[in-house]
This record gives C-alpha cells, structure tokens and sequence, in this order.
C-alpha cells in the first residue's frame, strides 16, 4: 500500500535498513558486528552512559582507557572514586560517573557481577533511565526494546513528517518507532537506525539520495528534510558569574575537591565563590595581593557562567581549611580537572608562561 506515492514507512523499514547495516555499520570498540554474537554487557553499558550528552569521537579515547584500566564490572566496582573521576574529566555531566561506580557496585553486590537482561530489571540500577535500559537490552541481551535516542527521533520525525514539536513529540515518535522496530535483530536495527542519523540523516543537509530508506521517507520529496523535527522556541539560558582562585606556593596549587552532589560533584577544583545571577562580589578565602587573570566561559545544561580568575602568589604553602590538597603544578593534568577548571588554570600558567619567557 502506498501514501502518495510513497511505501508506507511501517511496511519494509526493518528490512531495508539490517540490509543497509550489514555493509555499512560503523566499526565501534563496544559493538560486536552485524549478526556477530551478543556484545559484553558491561561494555555497551559503558559506552551508552559515556554516550549520554557526548559524541562518539569524544567517547572512544575515554571508552578505550577505561576497558584497559577497568576491564571488567567487578573491577570498575573495585576502583577508588576520586581515581575514577579523575579518569572522567574532560567528558562531562559528571553526575554520570558517580551513577557509574554506583551501578557497578550494585551490579556486583546484588547480581553478581552480571547485568539484569531486562529492561526493567536494567531500570532498577543508578544511572540507567528509559533509553539506557532499552538500549542496553536490545543490544547485549538481544530482546525487542524500542531504543529512541535524538538520532532516532530524527529519523522518525522525517520517515512519517511528524509536525507536531519536540520534546512534546517524543510520546509519539517513541509509538511510530515502536511500530518499525522488528522482534528480531532488534539490537542491530537500534544500532542501524542510530547510524543512520549520524552519518546519512544528520542534522543539516542529510544525505536523502543514498538513504537505504528514501522510498519509505514522508518528506523526502518535501525540499526541506532538515526542518524535521520540530522544535519548540528555546528558552533564553540564564547567565551566571563567579569567581575562582589560583592560590600558588612552592611550586603547588592548592585544589579542592567539590561537594559528592551538585554540579561537577566529587572533582578536584579551584576554590570559587558563590555562581550568581545579577550583580555581586566574592570575598577571596585569602587577604593578599590578588592579580587578576581574566575570565573563561563555561556553557552548561541550564545556565551559562563567566568565571573570573584571580591569582595569588604565596613565599610558602599555608594552612588553609577544607578538603584540599597542594598540588605540584607541573603535574596538573594528572589532577583530572573538568574542563572549566583545567582552562581556569591554563589562564594562569599560559599568563605564567609567557612573563617568563619575555623576562
């Protein structure tokens, strides 16, 4: 039966796109290939939690670190929190990596060391929502799971021209994508799909004339694929502004570690003052002759934040209060900052750098 000349999307899709991803699947370290053997749990576990809010060629260097140093969920569960974090800086949401060792543990005490084949039992570990657990099922354990990630909703919103705008859509492209997702093979036609809008149905200027699925798409004939899906108008992001302190002796760096919950929760920092909206001033844990470094921007996920650096340069390492410790600053990347930090620090020893070699 056809729509306007159309196939109707529902009526071969799996088939087309298996066809399609047993030559042109993405060769990934945590994939197993086209109807190869299931997967190791712990590895797509792994990688769809690096996976959230990230790119794949961000995760790969992270994911391959972490396979060598913690091969396994039983060594993952073992490892030192602060190490653990330290190996996470630079990805992100750092919330992740907290749930990370959590659900290993979890794993490892109430299972075992062997994953829930469910999505529901999957659901039931820190860190694993909706889509991680219908991900994880469908891929390692090969159960029929409707996996949608922002890829597949793309790829669903542009099959069936679903005009209605996101996020208020996802109830519906999640049933249209149910309506397509086969009860076999169900973890390749996931991983098939998510390639699909990678690498040929991307964001702007999709590839619509080597789409394997072109004659199912409903918009394919429209001239304006990359206006689906819809979305809603976005909210103006908050600002927000602080400040952080480099306080050096010695050759050292005093660094904190910032409170278990909230953002960029259990890393090592630079001591700051409060992050505000609207006027104010912070009053540095120090008296002394602060020199001030400049400012780096920082977007997160609910607000942006100018955080101004200050600098202060002490004959020896003082007392100071706090979980902290004094880091030797020619060993600063090993002190796994997140990146707002590891670029606070940059302004001061680039500006360093650069006094030196003038003098």
């Amino acid at each position: 039966m056809s729509v306007d000349g159309l196939i109707r999307p529902e009526s071969d899709v799996a088939e087309r796109l298996l066809h399609h991803y047993r030559s042109h699947a993405r060769a990934l370290p945590w994939r197993s290939p086209p109807g190869g053997p299931l997967p190791d749990p712990y590895r797509v576990w792994l990688s769809e939690i690096m996976l959230q809010q990230t790119t794949v060629a961000a995760v790969i260097p992270y994911f391959e670190t972490f396979t060598r140093r913690w091969p396994t969920v039983g060594a993952l569960a073992g490892a030192d929190e602060a190490e653990l974090m330290a190996a996470w800086a630079g990805l992100g949401y750092y919330a992740r990596a907290r749930n990370l060792l959590a659900c290993a543990r979890v794993v490892v005490n109430k299972y075992e060391g062997r994953f829930p084949g469910t999505e529901d039992g999957l659901r039931a570990l820190p860190g694993i929502g909706a889509y991680t657990a219908a991900a994880i099922a469908a891929i390692a354990f090969g159960r029929r799971a409707v996996v949608v990630d922002g890829n597949v909703e793309r790829v669903v919103s542009r099959l069936f021209a679903v005009e209605e705008a996101l996020p208020g859509a996802k109830g519906k492209l999640r049933d249209l994508a149910d309506g397509i997702t086969p009860d076999e093979q169900a973890g390749d036609f996931a991983q098939a799909m998510m390639d699909l809008g990678a690498t040929i149905c991307a964001p702007r200027n999709p590839a619509c004339a080597i789409c394997p699925l072109m004659e199912n798409c409903a918009v394919r004939r429209s001239g304006d694929p990359a206006r689906f899906p819809v979305k809603a108008a976005k909210k103006a992001r908050p600002e927000r502004a602080g400040t952080a302190w480099w306080i050096e002796a010695d050759g050292h760096v005093w660094l904190v570690r910032r409170p278990g919950k909230g953002l960029l929760g259990g890393m090592m920092a630079l001591p700051t003052g409060d992050w505000r909206e609207g006027d104010g001033a912070d009053t540095p844990p120090l008296p002394g002759h602060w020199r001030k470094m400049g400012a780096v921007r920082h977007v997160f996920t609910h607000f942006a934040l100018d955080l101004s650096v200050e600098a202060l340069v002490l004959p020896t390492r003082p007392q100071l209060a706090g979980e902290g410790q004094w880091w030797r600053i020619d060993d600063l990347d090993r002190a796994g900052l997140p990146t707002l930090f590891a670029r606070a620090a940059l302004l001061v020893t680039a500006s360093e750098d650069q006094a030196r070699s003038a003098a």
